[in-house]
């Protein structure tokens, strides 16, 4: 049967990318074919390393080393990737900061912050995506075929999180652009959806792993209980990036062992 997550011939940006979810969905694009992926991430060795993985699976990976939350760089360094890939077809925006779960009771409440904590947040989980689809969009404009934007958010933008309001709201706010995307890209066949996401095994929650005691508490709010992976995430974006799902825009899919439900 003809593999219909294939992305043979697509060139594929996903920012954050030398790590994490962004590491996984990368090596999950290589492996399906894709052409072509511009691996960003703040730290150059990093998106090297990740790029140099993706090379070793056929694809040809290419570092795009800047960060999001500056706009006139970010538009050089895609505009530059682009060019040298020959166009873009997917962004995966996943470039996203949110700091250990298990430190959030330590964070001061919302009326103890201003302007100053609430740019760390900001910055990366809106600005960030705002820049480097805003950045991407002239190439995917001018490339043909099935085209396709992820965003990647949280259910902490679905739900709510006391302990990360602005973040909460970063992330509902990257949601609601992406369904204003959805309309307004819709002529151009250019589709985008979201993906929320619960805890994932990933280098930025380490610490909270590694402590039983808030891991149990923590999975008696999922129906599946074990925390999410890479992978999991990636099986999801590599379905909204590949033309198996050419009929599907302005969504979003939580990918969280059931957190929501039971909520």
């Amino acid at each position: 049967m003809e593999d219909i997550l294939s992305l043979k011939g697509k060139v594929a940006l996903i920012s954050g990318a030398g790590q994490g979810v962004g590491r996984q969905v990368a090596l999950h694009f290589a492996a399906h074919g894709c052409s072509t992926v511009i691996v960003n991430d703040f730290f150059e060795k990093r998106a090297r390393s990740v790029a140099d993985e993706v090379s070793a699976l056929g694809s040809k990976g290419i570092p795009a080393v800047v960060d999001v939350t500056d706009f006139d760089s970010v538009m050089k360094v895609v505009d530059g990737a682009a060019s040298e890939a020959g166009g873009l077809h997917i962004l995966v925006n996943n470039a996203g900061n949110a700091g250990p779960s298990d430190k959030l009771d330590d964070l001061p409440p919302f009326w103890e912050t201003g302007p100053d904590e609430w740019q760390r947040w900001l910055g990366t989980n809106l600005y960030g995506v705002l820049n480097v689809t805003r950045a991407a969009l002239p190439a995917m404009m001018a490339s043909q075929g099935d085209r396709s934007i992820v965003n990647v958010i949280s259910d902490a933008g679905r739900v709510g999180e006391p302990g990360l309001v602005v973040y909460s709201g970063a992330k509902a706010a990257t949601a609601g652009l992406g369904r204003g995307l959805a309309k307004a890209l819709g002529a151009h066949k250019i589709r985008v959806n979201s993906v929320s996401l619960a805890s994932i095994n990933t280098p930025g929650v380490s610490t909270m792993l590694d402590n039983p005691e808030h891991v149990k508490k923590m999975l008696r709010q999922y129906i599946i209980r074990r925390v999410g992976e890479p992978q999991d995430v990636a099986n999801m974006i590599l379905f909204l990036a590949s033309e198996a799902s050419s009929w599907i825009s302005g969504q979003t899919y939580p990918v969280n062992g059931g957190y929501s439900v039971s909520q």
